[in-house]
């Protein structure tokens, strides 16, 4: 589950990690008044106004500025509100932006990256750390791997003190912003562990200029992201509490009210399946045999009547699905039970594209046989004996040819042919 920079922010100071001031604002004259009070009740003469959404990119695409005054604050964030936002992340459609956070803007002296996430193979968080901050850390580890430090954190006792002066030291940081830095170092952990998140991260970390007062400048997170494990979610209600459905395709929330895994994409076939490595499979053969899959659903083991009803609405709904492929390997959800959702799911709806069903698995024979027998009401409903089978009829069915590779192999010979020509010439 994925949460808003101003919800991320609010998660640091909870755990005592400093950041600037900030104030969230819902249109134009709240970026206004959130601009003077900053600089009324905390001397800010600069703030930035950001647009909040789920993605990356947000200020090549737009969404980050700088303002100098109150008329200039609702002017930014009167343009920003009025359009969806486009990043890399969002698709040349982007995302609405419906919330704006006004923070005070701060000196900065030098940027740095911080994060946690699962490191899958030693089967533990990792501290990820760069002196590369405010740009995207992908990046950094493309171009410039040993800009990158890891440290493993036992998720038992966290991350320990002398590892976070370790890495601070390795970062560069100098005298007391070492303290700082590893001060805050152990609070993302925590954080991390405690909320039980997949991705917390601060980038750009910074540091301020020195000043009278801070001889050796100041450490502080300006902005932050932090996702969570959806397993999770249930032992901690204040993070459910801030999720925030307008962020997510409605089909995608209405499929998770009802169990179901759906993810929506940009094909033609819809795709039923139980377990995600088969419906994985399934978008894969579909691909090989020349179409394009619309979505990923899967039902999960424990399919009822209702969900698999649910997900077929949910699958045509999607006005771009010219056919529908069903693939179940029956074991907890046992085929009958599937096949009955189908037959119900045929009278409660109407299925008038193409519709190709391969069960196996747990009471398959009396599935098939519930199925035959329905193929009097439903015109459009095939059975296939395997999943190439499957594929191969749904493609058909849909009027899409499965990719020739014979002009290739003719193109192939042709350039082998001419080589050998040249090389007796020679």
């Amino acid at each position: 589950m994925k949460i808003h920079e101003y919800q991320a922010r609010d998660l640091l100071v909870s755990f005592g990690i400093p950041v600037p001031p900030a104030i969230v604002v819902d249109d134009a004259d709240g970026a206004a008044e959130a601009y003077q009070t900053l600089a009324d009740e905390h001397g800010a003469t600069l703030a930035v106004v950001k647009a909040q959404v789920h993605a990356g990119g947000r200020g090549k695409g737009g969404g980050v500025k700088l303002v100098k005054s109150a008329a200039e604050a609702k002017r930014v964030a009167k343009k920003i509100l009025s359009k969806p936002l486009v990043t890399h992340q969002t698709g040349p459609e982007g995302v609405p932006v419906n919330k704006l956070l006004v923070a005070a803007g701060v000196d900065i002296a030098k940027e740095y990256y911080l994060g946690l996430a699962i490191d899958r193979v030693n089967h533990c968080p990792v501290l990820i750390a760069s002196a590369e901050g405010g740009v995207e850390i992908e990046q950094v580890a493309q171009d410039n791997p040993d800009a990158i430090i890891r440290e493993p954190v036992d998720p038992a006792t966290g991350l320990n003190g002398y590892q976070a002066r370790k890495v601070a030291y390795a970062l560069g940081f100098k005298g007391e912003q070492i303290k700082q830095a590893a001060s805050i170092m152990v609070k993302l952990c925590n954080l991390f562990i405690r909320s039980d998140a997949s991705l917390a991260e601060i980038n750009p970390l910074i540091v301020t200029p020195k000043r009278k007062g801070l001889p050796n400048g100041e450490v502080l997170a300006i902005d932050a992201k932090v996702t969570f494990d959806d397993n999770a979610l249930f032992r901690h209600k204040d993070v459910q509490a801030m999720h925030d459905p307008t962020e997510e395709d409605p089909a995608e929330v209405r499929a998770k009210k009802h169990g179901l895994s759906y993810v929506n994409l940009d094909g033609n076939i819809g795709c039923l399946v139980n377990g995600a490595g088969l419906a994985m499979a399934t978008m894969d053969l579909i691909k090989l045999h020349g179409a394009e899959p619309a979505n990923f659903l899967d039902v999960g083991g424990s399919a009822t009547e209702e969900a698999v009803t649910e997900a077929f609405r949910i699958i045509l709904e999607d006005k771009a699905v010219k056919g529908v492929l069903v693939n179940i390997f029956g074991g907890i959800a046992k085929c009958d039970t599937i096949a009955r959702a189908i037959i119900a799911a045929a009278k409660q709806i109407g299925f008038t594209v193409p519709l190709v069903v391969r069960l196996e698995g747990t009471n398959v024979q009396i599935a098939r046989k519930l199925l035959d027998k329905a193929k009097k009401n439903l015109p459009t409903l095939q059975t296939a004996t395997d999943l190439t089978d499957a594929a191969k009829k749904i493609t058909a069915a849909v009027g899409v040819k499965k990719r020739s590779t014979k002009g290739k192999k003719k193109k192939a010979a042709r350039k082998k042919t001419g080589r050998k020509k040249a090389a007796a010439k020679r």
